[in-house]
């Protein structure tokens, strides 16, 4: 099988694991550059170049970051039209990626969150204070990945001020409740085809609020209960995706979705819990695709 994995670099770690994943089963794997694939839209299917020739692959694996998810979901969307088997769909990327679609998504398919807030006026300020439980609470770019644009404010009085300043840069923000007994630790749960293969605790380094393990934390093996690992599940269906990392805090009331993410990193998860994520992953893929045709 031709796979085709889109990334923007074959050295990073989750873009390399895959590959070797994949040509350790005997697959033909090509590492695509997406941002230099050219669209046509002539005739019913359309067609795709790369660097300038035909490119022709029987499965993609979109490895898609936030800053380009515009134009990569753009050639996902072509794959698909062209018949190509796509690992994550183009609509799941970009709904994964918009923070408050996906916790309209999530919250409509009654899936506990932490409460969350977004308004657009600065006179709804108080207001959305108000509906997140008041301070302390966490105030987060819609924009932000990897803890970026993440502020927690510890009184209204700082709320307020982040709120509003980020308000004069035009920019939006999601206001959230913050979970005092998570401690400053999540669960990142790794979902592939509707089941939970690997899971981690991550914890927060000294002094910050922020788990992501490229900010300083650190993470051990998560032991999930039913419930949590039903809520993973859930929560990745919800959003179509097929692989997903699913980052949950273990509050009082129980698992609460963090986040979603469609790209999710290896390294980490593999690192911490010894499971081959990559290789289930392409195991998954080989099990979807149809070729039939050749």
């Amino acid at each position: 099988m031709k796979i085709g994995i889109l990334s923007r670099k074959a050295s990073l770690y989750s873009t390399s694991r895959l590959r070797e994943a994949a040509e350790e089963r005997g697959h033909d794997v090509s590492v695509i550059d997406f941002l230099r694939c050219s669209l046509g839209l002539a005739g019913k299917k359309g067609s795709i170049k790369y660097r300038g020739d035909d490119l022709h692959v029987d499965a993609v694996i979109p490895r898609i970051g936030a800053s380009v998810t515009f134009y990569g979901t753009a050639v996902v969307r072509q794959f698909e039209t062209m018949g190509v088997y796509t690992l994550a769909k183009s609509a799941a990327i970009g709904v994964s990626r918009d923070k408050l679609c996906s916790h309209q998504i999530l919250a409509r398919a009654g899936i506990e969150l932490p409460v969350t807030a977004f308004a657009r006026s600065v006179k709804d300020t108080n207001s959305v204070i108000e509906m997140v439980g008041g301070a302390p609470l966490v105030i987060k770019l819609h924009e932000g990945t990897q803890g970026n644009g993440v502020v927690l404010a510890q009184t209204k009085k700082a709320a307020e001020s982040v709120i509003d300043a980020f308000r004069q840069l035009d920019a939006n923000i999601l206001i959230q409740e913050f979970v005092k007994e998570a401690g400053g630790s999540d669960v990142r749960c790794l979902v592939v085809g509707g089941r939970v293969v690997a899971a981690m605790v991550r914890h927060a380094a000294p002094g910050d609020f922020r788990s992501n393990l490229h900010r300083g934390g650190n993470a051990e093996v998560a032991k999930l209960t039913t419930k949590e690992r039903r809520t993973a599940v859930r929560a990745a269906k919800a959003l179509g995706l097929n692989v997903a990392g699913v980052d949950l805090l273990r509050s009082e009331r129980g698992p609460l979705v963090l986040e979603v993410n469609s790209s999710p990193g290896l390294e980490g998860i593999e690192t911490t819990t010894g499971v081959d994520v990559a290789g289930e992953i392409i195991e998954f893929v080989e099990n979807h695709v149809d070729i039939d045709h050749e």
